[in-house]
């Protein structure tokens, strides 16, 4: 049986920041627990993304981009390989301050075999990360525009 995991990224009082969060929720209400499916509530975490990547064929991503020079909202659907990040040498790298896309690099390094071949990442265009709790209509439309690509291709990965 394959096994897929989603992973939201964002944080929760940063407004749009959270867009990856809210995708999560949204996920988790529609489609529940099940077997086959894992999701994955992130927050600003990146390091356990090397844990959570193990025992999963395919793996989704969803998380804030900011500097795109796009509107608002705007998706893009990538492979991770776009957005991968070289792992440092350095042993002292600081864990927490790691990023998801470095620790996909890291995950790969150490997973080697077991690094799942399928991994996309969806990017979500935002502008406001404020101190704020609130996401904003654009970036709730861009959500569920995200939410619906999701269901649409576990959909065809169950077919």
């Amino acid at each position: 049986m394959s096994k897929t995991a989603i992973m939201g990224f964002g944080n929760p009082v940063r407004s749009d920041d959270a867009v990856g969060i809210y995708v999560i929720e949204q996920l988790k209400n529609i489609i529940g627990n099940q077997g086959d499916i894992s999701i994955f509530d992130m927050g600003t975490a990146a390091f356990e993304v090397l844990f959570g990547l193990k025992g999963h064929d395919k793996i989704i991503l969803v998380d804030a981009v900011i500097n795109t020079n796009e509107p608002v909202g705007t998706l893009f659907k990538l492979p991770a390989e776009e957005v991968l990040r070289a792992p440092q040498e350095d042993p002292m790298v600081f864990l927490h301050g790691m990023k998801w896309d470095q620790a996909l690099s890291y995950a790969k390094k150490i997973l080697q075999d077991d690094y799942p071949d399928d991994i996309q990442v969806y990017l979500i265009a935002v502008e406001n990360t404020k101190l704020e709790v609130d996401l904003s209509d654009d970036a709730k439309i861009a959500g569920d525009k995200v939410v619906k690509h999701i269901l649409e291709d576990l959909k065809s990965t169950v077919a």
